[in-house]
């Protein structure tokens, strides 16, 4: 793995999971109470032995590129390794942003071709699983391939949103289709029995979605992006052109829990889904197999008089005779007595605000960090540094699906209530 590159693409602007990217990029998202989304494929390298990570960003990665630094220092923890940022950047020779995956790799090819690796790891920066990438390389290396393509099995549903790889009975890929329907969906169903996959479930998840994980051969990569200086992505131009000039590309089947986390409803069941018990389908309590973030050396959670269940309590958090169900709380959380938080995901504060802070605040008619006493919030999310006041209700009385009140410091995506980063929401405030 020391011969292995791994190349993470920060995504675009991220407009399936806005508000919550207003002001970060999607890899910078909080996830799980204290972690966020950029922390999983740098974790899954790490405990594959891959310690070589670039991170390619371009939309609102301020906050990103400094999780990063305050992070990982691979050199001095993991290894001679880094972590190291790859802004997209204009110059004389190519004056455009990043216009897409292959796009953003091909700005950067020349720093790729200074590495000494043999093979080059893509990967997503907004996707939630755990897969040891050497075991995807060295399948690679025994089959000589030139190309491989992490699949996931999934059903005729599921398979309308993905591109399908028809493989054949050695999982080398024949054709790649990018979210095909009717007949011709029909016509991408392979056999994917495997050790890890029974024959029932075969039948039931019988296309192969491709996770948008590659490991491409060195020359393979800079010469397809050579050749073909006019593609700008993977999935629906360099993988076909690679098939139809008969590169040997080989499927990873990978069976196990896998969510891209691309819109506001499935970020938030996602982590809704972390309080599962007693076996949650992702979990962070995993010693052999970690989940790094930043040290933040918080002081543990305060709970006074407060019933809590099924839910996760990040640290530095102060619960004050309060009714928790089924919710996940961030980091420096701050809830106040008799609040009721149901199906709710509270991602935090960057600061702690001190009593005499609040106590200011209160007496100035402001609203201190944290949700106030007396209110409800069911099925919402409370972005960082949010101001709940005291006697609120957000629970979404009129089942609206869809709604946008910047001016009122919110927006409703798929019937959930997301409260935007360092809004104030005022007290008694009905949403």
């Amino acid at each position: 793995m020391k011969r292995v590159l791994a190349i993470i693409l920060g995504g675009g602007a991220g407009t399936r999971l806005y508000p919550l990217t207003k002001m970060r990029a999607k890899p910078a998202v909080p996830l799980a109470g204290k972690y966020r989304l950029i922390d999983i494929p740098i974790s899954n390298c790490i405990n594959s032995g891959i310690n070589k990570i670039y991170v390619l960003t371009q939309f609102n990665s301020a906050s990103l590129n400094r999780h990063l630094a305050q992070s990982y220092n691979l050199s001095a923890g993991f290894g001679r390794g880094f972590v190291e940022v790859l802004a997209a950047q204009q110059t004389p020779d190519s004056p455009n942003w990043f216009e897409g995956t292959a796009d953003a790799v091909r700005k950067y090819q020349w720093l790729l071709e200074e590495s000494e690796a043999d093979d080059y790891l893509i990967l997503s920066g907004d996707q939630l699983y755990r897969m040891d990438y050497s075991q995807l390389v060295t399948q690679h290396r025994q089959a000589k391939a030139n190309l491989s393509v992490a699949a996931l099995p999934v059903d005729q549903e599921q398979a309308e949103g993905f591109g399908l790889m028809r493989t054949d009975a050695n999982n080398y890929i024949k054709e790649f289709r990018e979210k095909p329907k009717g007949q011709s969906l029909l016509e991408m169903a392979v056999d994917t029995s495997s050790p890890e996959l029974s024959p029932e479930e075969a039948k039931q998840r019988p296309y192969l979605a491709s996770m948008g994980i590659y490991v491409f051969s060195r020359h393979i990569l800079l010469d397809l992006l050579n050749q073909n200086p006019s593609y700008t992505d993977f999935g629906n131009e360099i993988i076909p052109e690679s098939l139809g000039r008969g590169d040997i590309i080989k499927s990873y089947v990978f069976n196990d829990y896998w969510e891209d986390i691309g819109t506001i409803e499935a970020f938030f069941d996602a982590n809704l889904a972390l309080t599962d018990q007693p076996n949650p389908p992702f979990s962070f309590y995993n010693e052999q197999f970690p989940i790094y973030t930043r040290p933040r050396y918080l002081p543990p959670s305060k709970l006074l008089d407060t019933q809590v269940t099924q839910s996760i309590i990040g640290e530095g958090s102060m619960l004050k005779s309060c009714s928790i169900h089924h919710c996940v709380l961030g980091i420096r959380s701050r809830i106040e007595s008799d609040v009721v938080l149901q199906d709710t995901l509270v991602m935090g504060a960057d600061y702690f605000e001190s009593a005499k802070e609040r106590l200011v605040l209160r007496e100035q008619g402001g609203i201190p960090m944290g949700v106030g006493s007396g209110t409800t919030v069911k099925r919402a999310i409370l972005d960082k540094n949010a101001r709940i006041g005291r006697n609120a209700t957000i629970i979404n009385k009129d089942r609206v699906e869809e709604a946008d009140r910047p001016e009122l410091g919110f927006y409703i995506r798929n019937g959930i209530v997301v409260i935007v980063k360092n809004a104030t929401i005022a007290n008694g405030t009905v949403i």
